[in-house]
This record gives C-alpha cells, structure tokens and sequence, in this order.
C-alpha cells in the first residue's frame, strides 16, 4: 500500500508541477461555414477570450460568429485566430469558394424574390398540361426551382424530374422522349408532400430502362407555395453537392407530371420530342 500512495502522490506532483512550467496546450479551433451566394455564415465552437477573423479579402472581425458577404466570385483562405485566458493563441483557415450568387430565398415566405429571375425562364408548350411556367437558378450550393401549374397541394400531383446531371448525352438514359440528353438521375414523388426519392441510372445500355435506389438525406427543399385561385406556385431547390454527377457546368432537365395513382400524364415540360432544359452553370 505504501508503494501505490507513493506513486499516487508522485504523479498528482509532477502534474501540478507540470501545469506550471510546461506549455498549456492551444485550444482546438473549430467553426462552421455555410454559404449563401456571397454571403457566409462562420459559427465558432471554440470557446476562447478573443477572437478575430481575417476572411481573406482584406477585411477582418472581432465577431466570435461573424456574417460576412464577399466582394464578388473567387476562391478566399479565411482565418480563425483565438486567445485563451492564459494567452495561448491558436488558428484555424478553411478554403471558401464564392460561386454565383442567387436573390431567391427559401426561407422568407414569398415569392417576389423570383420576380427578378428574368433567365432560364421556360414556358410551357403544348404538350404541358397542367404545367404553365417553370424558373431555374442557382448559386453555389443549390439548383432553385420555380412552377406554375392549374392544381393543388391536395391532388398529390407526382412529379418525375429526369436530370442529365454531367451534361453528358454519352450517359445516362438516352430516352427518345427528350432527345439530346444522357439522364444519370431521376427523382420521382409526390414532393409538395414530402415524398421526392432518387434513383441513379442502372441500364445495361443507353437504351436499356433501369434505375437503382438511392439513399441521400437533406438532397431536397421546399420554400413558399402559394395557391392562387387555381393556380399553385411553389418554389423549392436541390442541393448541388448531394446529386450525383452534378459537376457544376451545365444540367439538363426534363419532367413529367403524373396524377397521384398514376393513372394520368397530367403534363410535361418541356413538349416529347424536344430538347431538354438546360441550365448553364458554368458561371
């Protein structure tokens, strides 16, 4: 017994001791970034005495959790420097790369925001239906969507968006339906009622009707939908980095309406027999 107490008090020594003459360890710093066009959100979960950003185009924060907006496009090295009490100093950089930036939110319950999206403005031909008018954009990390359709959240309408995801005709589903487009993905479902699966494509051939299920989390969203008298308009996106292929130079698209049992094409965007949507993404 007298040997463990010795060595017990031996080792509570040195380590008080060694709180005083040795280096304190920095704190690990650790944040978040989340992007919004230009504008990124830094959340700080280093606890710290001080904290100063340098975000990498000449401008700085004493913020702990800063909001910045970037000048323009480009790639930025911002930096996270931390103090301790003790004065111990530690940083963190990460690499943010600006893309396009977008007006249209998700989250400000209208919309008006669309009222400035004069591009990728599609409308629909005779072969479409229910479907009247139909609006992309994007940003760096979402595809925006945009319909105007003679329908309800009720009818359960269930969407099939047929997406040529790398821009490459050589892949994917090569359907006579939409000519000029390999499509690497579909996602089929309900989606104004929480219902949007995707599939990849799994053919043995270009010509060869296969899809596989896929499981992604968080892929899609839906903002604002409005009914207005009969007609429904409802905004929503799809996350860039959580569709396959997606490389960020171009995507093309094509989509059906089906009724809730199926039974009934109700519209297609654009008419069978013409070239899908395209969405130049290479800005």
């Amino acid at each position: 017994m007298k040997n463990i107490k010795h060595i017990l008090y031996i080792l509570a020594c040195c380590w008080l001791c060694s709180c005083k003459k040795d280096t304190v360890v920095p704190p690990d710093v650790i944040y978040t970034v989340s992007l919004d066009g230009y504008t990124v959100t830094f959340t700080t979960q280093t606890t710290a005495n001080s904290y100063k950003w340098d975000f990498g185009d000449g401008t700085s924060s004493i913020d702990k959790s800063p909001v910045h907006t970037y000048p323009g496009k480009g790639k930025y090295v911002p930096t996270l420097y931390v103090a301790t009490n003790g004065g111990v100093t530690a940083e963190g950089s990460t690499v943010i790369n600006i893309a396009k930036s977008s007006a249209v939110k998700l989250d400000d319950n209208t919309l008006s925001d669309w009222d400035t999206v004069t591009h990728n403005v599609v409308t629909a031909g005779t072969g479409g239906g229910i479907l009247k008018i139909a609006k992309f954009d994007y940003n760096s990390d979402n595809v925006f969507f945009y319909f105007e359709m003679t329908s309800t959240v009720a009818n359960g309408d269930i969407f099939d968006f047929y997406l040529d995801a790398d821009n490459n005709a050589g892949t994917g589903y090569a359907t006579g339906t939409w000519p000029g487009g390999g499509y690497d993905v579909l996602m089929e479902g309900a989606m104004l009622q929480q219902w949007f699966d995707p599939f990849y494509f799994s053919g043995a051939t270009q010509n060869s009707w296969g899809w596989s299920g896929a499981t992604i989390a968080d892929y899609y969203q839906i903002g604002t939908v409005v009914q207005d008298g009969s007609t429904l308009k409802f905004e929503g996106a799809l996350k860039r980095s959580k569709i396959k292929g997606l490389t960020g130079k171009g995507l093309k698209l094509a989509l059906t309406v089906t009724k809730s049992d199926w039974s009934v094409t109700l519209g297609t965007m654009p008419d069978e027999g013409s070239a899908p949507i395209f969405l130049d993404m290479s800005e």
